[in-house]
């Protein structure tokens, strides 16, 4: 729960020094700690702390947000936000200076631009936080309108200093994203001068210095990145292949550059390499007609691939290959720093924990800068290391995964499926804790989803094949019991768990952290709209249960009750646990299922004791499942309790 999580490297302007910053949790305090560092590349001395990162902002699904570093030309400080206070500030930084506010506004900062002197910062702020305290006040008083922005059974009101969450929020944007209060009031513009300290408001040249600007030719909302070189004026493009059915594939994406922002025509990278992959990241090599680039192997491993593409020649070399993440940080398609000379990446496999590593990008050699994270990595590599299988089913899809073997075979089995990106703290959403269940006896294995099928039967029919694909092959020589095998997710691996309950016997235990498509939850986000029922038609070909019952009754768990299920443990956040109340509560009066709700968490769960929690309840689950096993904790009496009288009488537990 505690591992150390590294983010955003930036290279100083020299490209002697590292900035990063790292973020851990506390479970005794239940929140969370970050901090910048700043390191030497050349010596490899140990980074220095220079600035406290606050409370780590995070998105409405929960995820920890990509912080945004800058350097000062001179490379004497780093410029940073930070939630500090309950204020969301820029604030600065540098070695032996201490750390210093520089914004200080009523109004929380959004986004900020240092001048290229670095005599200016230029940052916009929205509503003042007293305006968004009335908002909260009026609505509180006067009563909330039931509209399309009203996210249903979640809090109408929420304050959670430890998550990094905001204030209350209402649906904005695309599908259940989240905005708090007034979030859609323009950008107000500001600058402070670094010397003397003067605020003021900006003026529309310093606002237009620093905005965004599109490449005329492809302001087609299809490009989905572009780079500007920092001494020149050619552009690096990231676009997304058109898939067979003419939509955006994300699996796969086309490199290409132009001369000028206004320029008409493309260059495309022809090479192999940036074929048939999906690029994930670009930037501009300094000095060089090179653009260095990130390959993640999606679908498959998840490995990550860095190159080097000289657009003058079209020449395509490869820097290094990882069986892991090598990015900005847990998100693979953040960017490593970038010198002349050198990578600064965050990497992390599924049993390596993020460490800081320097790769000579015409050398591709690889060395160790800081690793926060080494007593954890020999701890795992010593008692649960992971191994990368592969294999194919009758339709000729590709499957792989990493498996975490017990020590015992043949053990029980626990499978995972959805994403299995960098180091794996229990699948999307870190609620499995597959190194500690294949310590305890039980070999565990998260699959890797391939490309996404637009037809929700193919997604489902995809991943029942790759769980007993999986089964099978590890049956097949005595390494897993393929009548003790239990399976978890969340999100999307929330629908292939319950699909692989619902429609075969593979599974004994089911563990489900997320809701999936039912009748009330059609009947609660409905409100939204038709941008929810355009998304459920174009996701899962669903109309109103009404006028799509066939549909409804071969997609969703609630209208297959009456089957003979393994017993199911939700767990769930206080934002989404009444999408799932048709099925939950029909499971948990039949005592099939057994329930828990966690209080001011979004889709995934934030703070630290309520996902130590998780993890505890879903190990004690399918030990007692899978093994037969009680942990002697007094304090758990209640729990095995419960367990226990749903094995002896639950109707149609197996």
């Amino acid at each position: 729960m505690e591992v150390v999580e590294l983010a955003s490297p930036t290279l100083s302007p020299d490209g002697s020094r590292v900035a990063f910053r790292a973020e851990q949790a506390s479970i005794d305090r239940n929140t969370y700690d970050s901090a910048w560092y700043i390191a030497d590349i050349r010596t490899g001395s140990t980074p220095r702390m220079v600035g406290n990162g606050g409370v780590p902002a995070r998105g409405s699904a929960g995820t920890s947000l990509p912080p945004k570093v800058v350097w000062s030309p001179d490379g004497t400080w780093i410029y940073y936000r930070a939630q500090l206070d309950g204020t969301m500030a820029v604030w600065r930084a540098g070695v032996g200076l201490g750390a210093e506010v520089v914004t200080r506004e009523d109004a929380d900062v959004r986004d900020f631009h240092l001048s290229e002197d670095g005599a200016l910062l230029v940052y916009s702020v929205g509503a003042t936080r007293d305006r968004i305290a009335a908002a909260e006040r009026f609505e509180y008083e006067r009563g909330v309108r039931l509209d399309e922005r009203l996210p249903l059974g979640r809090p109408l009101f929420e304050r959670s200093e430890k998550s990094g969450l905001p204030g209350t929020q209402r649906f904005a944007g695309a599908w259940f994203d989240l905005a708090p209060l007034l979030a859609e009031e323009p950008d107000r513009w500001r600058v402070v001068e670094i010397v003397g300290g003067v605020r003021r408001d900006a003026e529309a040249d310093e606002i237009a210095a620093f905005l965004s600007v599109r490449p005329s030719h492809f302001d087609k909302s299809v490009t989905s990145k572009w780079i500007q070189e920092s001494e020149g004026d050619r552009v690096a493009l990231l676009i997304p292949n058109r898939n067979e059915r003419g939509t955006m594939d994300a699996t796969e994406s086309r490199l290409a550059w132009i001369p000028a922002f206004d320029s008409l025509d493309a260059i495309w990278c022809e090479a192999v390499a940036c074929r048939g992959r999906a690029i994930t990241g670009m930037q501009w090599r300094r000095g060089t007609d090179e653009v260095v680039f990130t390959a993640t192997e999606a679908g498959h491993a998840y490995g990550q691939s860095i190159f080097r593409w000289n657009v003058v020649s079209g020449a395509v070399l490869p820097v290094v290959q990882s069986r892991g993440l090598l990015s900005g940080g847990r998100d693979a398609s953040s960017d490593c720093g970038l010198s002349s000379t050198v990578l600064v990446c965050v990497a992390a496999a599924a049993d390596l924990p993020p460490r800081l590593e320097v790769i000579d990008l015409d050398a591709g050699t690889r060395r160790v800068l800081y690793d926060p994270n080494a007593v954890l990595a020999a701890d795992i590599e010593a008692n649960a290391p992971a191994q990368l299988l592969a294999w194919t089913d009758a339709q000729g899809r590709r499957f792989t995964g990493w498996l975490f073997a017990a020590r015992v075979e043949p053990a029980p089995l626990f499978v995972t499926y959805y994403r299995c990106t960098g180091f794996l703290r229990g699948g999307v959403g870190d609620e499995w804790p597959l190194a500690t269940l294949a310590g305890h006896g039980i070999s565990a294995l998260c699959i890797n989803a391939p490309p996404h099928s637009r037809e929700a039967l193919e997604r489902y029919a995809g991943g029942l094949s790759a769980v007993a694909g999986a089964i099978e092959m590890l049956a097949s020589n005595a390494q897993v019991r393929a009548d003790r095998v239990g399976i978890g997710g969340l999100s999307f691996g929330s629908e292939i768990a319950l699909w692989v309950a619902t429609e075969s016997s593979l599974v004994s235990a089911v563990s489900i952290s997320t809701p999936v498509v039912s009748p009330t939850y059609f009947l609660m986000s409905s409100m939204k709209g038709d941008q929810f029922l355009d998304g459920l038609h174009a996701y899962w070909g669903l109309g109103a249960p009404q006028d799509t019952p066939d549909r409804w009754e071969a997609l969703s768990p609630a209208y297959k009750l009456d089957r003979p299920l393994a017993p199911i443990l939700f767990q769930m956040s206080e934002q989404e646990h009444l999408y799932a109340a048709d099925y939950v509560i029909p499971l948990v009066r039949d005592r099939r299922g057994d329930a828990y709700v966690f209080a001011d968490e979004p889709h995934q769960k934030i703070q630290p004791r309520h996902k130590l929690a998780v993890y505890e309840r879903n190990l004690d689950w399918f030990r007692f499942w899978l093994q037969g096993v009680e942990d002697s904790d007094p304090d758990k009496a209640a729990q095995y309790a419960y367990w226990r009288s749903m094995r002896a009488g639950g109707p149609g537990i197996r």
